[in-house]
């Protein structure tokens, strides 16, 4: 049941979400990343290289190791995903860069997350691992699920645009009890091992949540001085696409103690968005 889940089912799940993406997208998102470029670099600078550097800064503090260590560090090379267009939305940012940030990395990790992820699996778990990432197979299928699908949602949202807007609620309740599904059949997977890892991970992807997030703002007020965009890029620097991160480790990789990092973190993600959505809102836009 968990190797089918894994192996079938999540790919066509994520194949369905990233299509949402695609049908979210607009023609003017991408105008205004041309326009207004400086805050589509902020958010895409903090998400594809502070991020990154900044799970490796708490993978060290923490004193994580093996295959828990590379499971955080190849949750924070993943996109963001519709859960960050959601609470971008939800707490009044700018839902437009949020929508860009989500696509345009996404074409872009497909060439980072494959040599990057397989680096942490070399300094992590040692050359002489039996766990090793195949890079062809990685780049294909992040092309084919992280992609091609969200080029086919931009062609479904010019062609039929009322049932791409009708569509984007129901695929973003979906994505949330795919995430759960897969956290689910993860814990049954590991058993009474489970309880263990989740007290050496579970800090770290608090930590890194946290601070990943208040990253993201800070840097929004600081060199945008503006309080939408500062609010995108805190989610979208702090919700990762735990989905994608779940197919690399447990349908490429097959690591469920790999997984319980990226599960961890994509519960608790939803909890410090919604604290998030609340003070954005009690505080307002100014």
């Amino acid at each position: 049941m968990f190797e089918t889940l894994t192996q079938i089912g999540l790919p066509l799940a994520l194949i369905f979400i990233m299509t949402g993406v695609g049908m979210s997208l607009r023609p003017q998102n991408f105008h205004q990343v041309a326009t207004q470029p400086k805050a589509f670099f902020v958010g895409a600078v903090a998400q594809l290289i502070l991020l990154p550097l900044l799970a490796l800064g708490v993978i060290a503090v923490f004193q994580l190791q093996g295959e828990l260590a590379v499971g955080l560090f190849i949750l924070a090379l993943c996109p963001g995903g519709t859960t960050s267009n959601l609470y971008s939305y939800l707490s009044k940012a700018d839902v437009g860069l949020s929508v860009s940030l989500t696509a345009l990395v996404g074409f872009v990790t497909p060439f980072t997350l494959p040599f990057l992820a397989a680096w942490a699996m070399q300094q992590f778990l040692g050359a002489e691992s039996l766990l090793q990432l195949p890079l062809l197979k990685t780049w294909l299928t992040l092309l084919v699920v992280g992609v091609i699908p969200v080029i086919i949602g931009m062609l479904v949202k010019a062609k039929f645009p009322h049932f791409a807007e009708r569509a984007q609620p129901q695929i973003s309740r979906f994505s949330v009890l795919v995430l759960l599904l897969l956290i689910v059949s993860i814990a049954y997977d590991l058993g009474d091992t489970l309880w263990h890892y989740l007290l050496l991970s579970g800090p770290a992807a608090l930590a890194l949540n946290l601070l990943s997030m208040a990253l993201g703002y800070g840097l929004g007020r600081w060199l945008l001085h503006s309080e939408q965009q500062a609010r995108t890029i805190c989610l979208e620097v702090g919700l990762q696409n735990g989905t994608l991160a779940l197919l690399i480790t447990t349908g490429i990789l097959q690591s469920s103690a790999m997984s319980i990092a990226p599960s961890v973190y994509s519960l608790l993600m939803f909890g410090s968005a919604s604290l998030f959505t609340w003070w954005a809102l009690k505080r307002g836009t100014r």
